[in-house]
């Protein structure tokens, strides 16, 4: 996406925050794009409030909560109002302050990505968290840029799917059920 579209993108995603939750207190708004954030897949866009919540964890969470509660139905509306853009974004709402590191942040995503066709969710897949490194990443983002995956969850599909093509992996789940055979005797 060049500057100036996504630039235009943020000064309206500011607006329609700073309008639907007047007294709410923002720390800042961002609209991030692939290679901002780890979280940004290629070809997608995050758009991220920050709340000002000042204190320690429990008054930050307490904070947050409040905000979520008392402005439900205005964190629906900015999602509707995403979900117009041409792109897939992910709306995210995460509480500001102090962060203390390894300690969880309060955070909300709201709504997901739209994938091709505006597909959120497929029946029959379950959703996985998986923690992956800068080089498995980059692996996923390759298979996004050449066109096998749209997503970094397709992608891991697609790899898993070339894993359980091979006859070794084949090898391996007769090998697993022997064990499991094994096991059941004692």
């Amino acid at each position: 996406m060049d500057q100036a579209e996504l630039e235009r993108i943020r000064e309206q995603f500011d607006r329609e925050v700073r309008t639907r939750l007047p007294d709410v207190p923002i720390e800042r708004v961002e609209v991030l794009q692939y290679g901002d954030d780890p979280e940004v897949e290629p070809g997608q866009l995050l758009a991220r409030v920050v709340l000002d919540a000042q204190g320690d964890r429990e008054e930050r969470a307490r904070a947050f909560t409040t905000v979520h509660d008392e402005h439900r139905e205005a964190f629906s509306e900015l999602r509707r109002e995403l979900n117009k853009l041409a792109v897939p974004v992910m709306l995210q709402f995460v509480a500001g302050g102090e962060h203390v590191p390894g300690e969880p942040q309060q955070m909300l995503k709201l709504g997901q990505a739209r994938g091709p066709m505006g597909v959120v969710d497929a029946p029959g897949l379950t959703p996985v968290m998986a923690r992956l490194g800068a080089d498995d990443l980059q692996t996923l983002d390759t298979l996004i840029t050449a066109g096998i995956a749209s997503s970094r969850a397709e992608a891991v599909r697609w790899a898993l799917a070339r894993i359980r093509e091979r006859p070794a992996y084949e090898q391996l789940r007769a090998r697993t059920r022997e064990i499991e055979d094994l096991k059941a005797q004692f």
